[in-house]
């Protein structure tokens, strides 16, 4: 073999024995070839995750059965021969302001049942009611039908949260009477009423006027049945009371000519 072939031989060697040993490759002394590499470990078996427990509302107690009779202790009429004007369901900002327009010109006072989730919407008419005179009567949180047949806990705590509502707006307000909406009264609400300092306050004279009949016919329904001492059941909140706002434009002064419109003690 001559020189030039021992070169070229020696050459190839050098070249094939470095590519083995390149930068794509890690020896013994750098560390663990690719077929000797360490395996990923395994993924952790993820927990196992309780199902929440099911929360369950507590269970209303039943309601008592509806009354088939009035109970005792309820205030009817005036005791006087003047009559006395109700209104119920309030306040509300589109109705009240103008009953109480009406009554303050026609110089008279009326006996406001306030409904509590009204009153803290608008404490400020609750403050114009006690500012012109007028007396204030709890008439439930919510207008609750049939709150008088829950349990006297229930009933206690839905007339003590009106009254509070009503106090936040008018502080130390005397709250003289509670009204039972739909008049569905029952001896456990009386009872309460009563424990809590309210006179409960029912009517004799009932127009409706909650139906929505035409104010000509409110009137007509009222005088109609208006007797001296007449507790007169009217409403300026609960929906559209335009039908009794026009009827108590000319009411209002039809009663105080011929009984007069008291206060009620």
């Amino acid at each position: 073999m001559n020189a030039r072939a021992v070169l070229a031989y020696a050459l190839g060697l050098v070249l094939v024995l470095g590519g083995c040993a390149g930068p794509d490759r890690r020896t013994a002394a750098g560390g663990p070839t690719p077929s000797t590499a360490a395996t990923p470990p395994s993924p952790s078996p993820k927990p196992t995750v309780s199902p929440k427990p099911t929360r369950t509302s507590p269970t209303r107690p039943p309601l008592r059965p509806r009354p088939t009779k009035m109970p005792a202790g309820l205030r009817r009429t005036t005791g006087v021969r003047s009559v006395a004007l109700t209104f119920d369901d309030g306040p509300s900002p589109a109705w009240t302001p103008k009953i109480l327009d009406q009554l303050r010109s026609a110089k008279v006072t009326a006996t406001f049942c306030l409904v509590g989730s009204e009153v803290r919407r608008h404490p400020e008419l609750v403050r114009r009611i006690v500012r012109e005179g007028h007396q204030l009567c709890n008439h439930s949180w919510r207008h609750d039908l049939d709150l008088g047949r829950r349990t006297v806990a229930e009933i206690r705590a839905d007339l003590e949260r009106t009254n509070k509502a009503i106090r936040a707006a008018v502080p130390n307000a005397k709250i003289s009477f509670y009204r039972q909406p739909g008049g569905v009264w029952t001896p456990e609400v009386v009872a309460v009423a009563k424990q809590l300092g309210m006179s409960p306050l029912h009517w004799s004279v009932d127009p409706q006027d909650w139906r929505k009949p035409p104010a000509k016919t409110i009137s007509k329904r009222v005088l109609a049945a208006v007797r001296p001492g007449s507790i007169v059941l009217l409403h300026d909140g609960g929906g559209d009371r335009a039908a009794t706002t026009a009827a108590c434009s000319g009411l209002i002064g039809e009663l105080k000519r011929h009984y007069g419109v008291t206060r009620l003690s």
